[in-house]
């Protein structure tokens, strides 16, 4: 009977876009609301100054999304280029070089000679970049798909406080949108940890303390500069 093991390390790239975007839009637009809230402000100027987070929120991480998948990107097809150019020049020298790889990793001489051989036979080119370079995928992430997606996940995460703040009333908003942020960021962190394989206390236990934490230091700020003005 055959054996088939549920790995979960092929969720870490959206998984980690998929958290970060949501996380962000939680903390930062709580924490934008609750800043403005301690000013004395009205709640029509909260709720502009949590749209216009949401906004600048959103469009900042799918810029630097798009420019971290981009220069990655950019790098991995240079390695490979290099790795090409090898390749033409000297090719005994590049199965060389991938059978001392395969004999440090524990294979005998000959054997790794021969592995290397037959890997290269099939791509000499995605052999060296699996087990020289340490690429994985050759292919990357699509930069635009990158960008959507964080996008996405940032306006999820920050509607919810944005919410929040719209429904309830004046007098209860920095409380209430502390406490519904926080839950939602246990939430998040528990359901990420979970489909990680990691432990769902720890997971909601690490976003909900710096979530808090931003949101005092956004509320400190804001009461500061609303008793000065």
């Amino acid at each position: 009977m055959s054996h088939e093991e549920n790995h979960r390390s092929n969720r870490v790239g959206w998984l980690r876009a998929a958290v970060l975007g949501a996380n962000d839009g939680i903390v930062s637009t709580s924490s934008l609301i609750i800043g403005v809230a301690a000013a004395n402000t009205t709640q029509d100027s909260i709720l502009l100054a949590g749209i216009a987070g949401l906004v600048a929120g959103a469009m900042s991480m799918a810029a630097g999304e798009y420019v971290s998948v981009s220069s990655q990107l950019d790098t991995i097809e240079a390695d490979l280029a290099i790795e090409k150019q090898a390749l033409e020049q000297d090719y005994e020298d590049e199965i060389d070089e991938l059978a001392l790889i395969y004999e440090q990793r524990g294979l005998e001489p000959i054997l790794a000679r021969q592995v290397a051989e037959q890997l290269m036979e099939h791509d000499a080119l995605g052999a060296h970049a699996r087990d020289e370079i340490g690429l994985s995928d050759t292919h990357g992430a699509n930069p635009i798909q990158a960008a959507m997606f964080s996008a996405t996940t940032f306006t999820i995460g920050a509607s919810l406080p944005l919410l929040v703040a719209w429904v309830v009333p004046l007098a209860l908003l920095i409380m209430l949108v502390a406490v519904f942020s926080l839950l939602f960021l246990a939430f998040l962190g528990a359901i990420a940890a979970r489909a990680g394989g990691a432990s769902m206390r720890t997971g909601a236990i690490r976003v909900t303390f710096w979530g808090a934490l931003a949101m005092v230091l956004t509320a400190v700020v804001g009461q500061v500069f609303g008793v000065v003005a």
